[in-house]
């Protein structure tokens, strides 16, 4: 068997941010398999390091992927509230399927309840932020401050996204998915 020698490595610890060249492996891992397939010890062999090195920034597996959620969640936030700034609600709609489309691992990983801390204050505040956005967002149109209205708007959106995503349905050819979100969106959304 050829040693691989550090150099060669893909996220060699020589940069000096552990944590975040372990995010990034294990973001690698999780597009590949999946987030209920990742492991801790191959994630610290990619990364050329000690096994036990992971659990000095996350404790366990349930602690990277909560670690991997907030950003998800921080990001997802960041996005509709560009989109919030832009547009209204068939914005977000929009901007919903495109950072679910876009960003694969991280959606996983945030759908993907059961394997993470979801008590967890950082986890909870990026939640939270993200779901505020959402509400946020249905506050411009007349009648739909009212959280039934995020949360079809929500669920639509998610619905849409997981179909995009398990590949269920595929645009038409010679249109994509935010060309096909905006068309659905226009449809759902007063003006």
């Amino acid at each position: 068997m050829a040693r691989v020698s550090r150099s060669d490595q893909k996220y060699p610890y020589h940069h000096g941010d552990l944590r975040r060249a372990l995010l990034d492996a294990a973001m690698e891992a999780i597009a590949k398999d999946g987030p209920a397939a990742l492991s801790l010890r191959d994630v610290a062999r990619h990364v050329d390091v000690s096994h036990a090195a992971p659990t000095h920034h996350f404790r366990n597996k349930t602690g990277l992927l909560t670690a991997i959620a907030v950003e998800g969640y921080h990001r997802l936030a960041d996005e509709l509230a560009r989109a919030r700034a832009v547009g209204g609600l068939a914005e977000l709609g929009v901007a919903y399927v495109l950072f679910a489309t876009g960003n694969r691992a991280y959606f996983a990983v945030m759908r993907a309840t059961d394997l993470l801390d979801t008590r967890d204050p950082e986890f909870v505040a990026a939640r939270e932020r993200t779901g505020h956005q959402l509400l946020r967002g249905t506050a411009r149109h007349p009648g739909s401050a009212d959280w039934t209205v995020a949360l079809a708007a929500w669920a639509l959106m998610h619905g849409l996204a997981n179909l995009f995503v398990e590949g269920n349905i595929q645009p038409e050819p010679g249109s994509d998915i935010e060309e096909l979100t905006r068309a659905l969106t226009r449809r759902l959304v007063p003006r």
